[in-house]
């Protein structure tokens, strides 16, 4: 128990600071800039309680919110994202599949699992961060497209860092 409250501790920790001092300086034709930092929500254990999942996601939010000074879209974008996650999560498999100890991640549900998750939870935040970003559906479209673009960055950064991650790992 202690172990997985240090290591998502140290993961918190870790992606705020590549963040804010590395990813938000990224800004690659004034449309995509990858949000990394989505990685702490999508590997939450399952076991997670839902308050905990709702509260840590708003807190990971809230500090790239603080450091970032945008007045508090990328809470609620996380916050959407933690409450999205057991509605997408019974989308994709059922229950059954996940045993105690199993975290979501490449390692131990797979490419094809873990690419589906990825997205449907990036594009949820994604679509509620950049709506309340512009705040009006006169760009729909510029919107919609902008959504697209950093859905992909943010999600090709985010299986790269599992392979890294993984490869790491596996060499222990």
């Amino acid at each position: 128990m202690n172990n997985k409250l240090t290591s998502n501790l140290i993961r918190f920790i870790l992606l705020v600071l590549i963040q804010v001092l590395i990813l938000n300086r990224i800004n690659l034709g004034g449309y995509m800039n990858p949000y990394l930092y989505v990685l702490y929500i999508l590997l939450l254990p399952f076991e997670t309680p839902k308050w905990l999942l709702l509260v840590s996601s708003f807190a990971i939010g809230l500090c790239i919110d603080s450091f970032s000074n945008s007045y508090g879209i990328h809470a609620a974008a996380s916050t959407f994202m933690a409450f999205s996650r057991p509605a997408i999560l019974r989308m994709i498999t059922s229950k059954k599949e996940y045993e105690p100890g199993i975290r979501p991640g490449i390692k131990d549900l797979g490419f094809s699992w873990f690419l589906t998750y990825s997205i449907l939870m990036i594009i949820a935040h994604h679509f509620i961060l950049f709506f309340l970003e512009a705040f009006r559906f006169s760009e729909f479209f510029i919107t919609l497209w902008r959504i697209i673009l950093n859905s992909t960055l943010t999600l090709s950064i985010i299986l790269l860092s599992q392979y890294l991650i993984y490869n790491i790992k596996q060499k222990d």
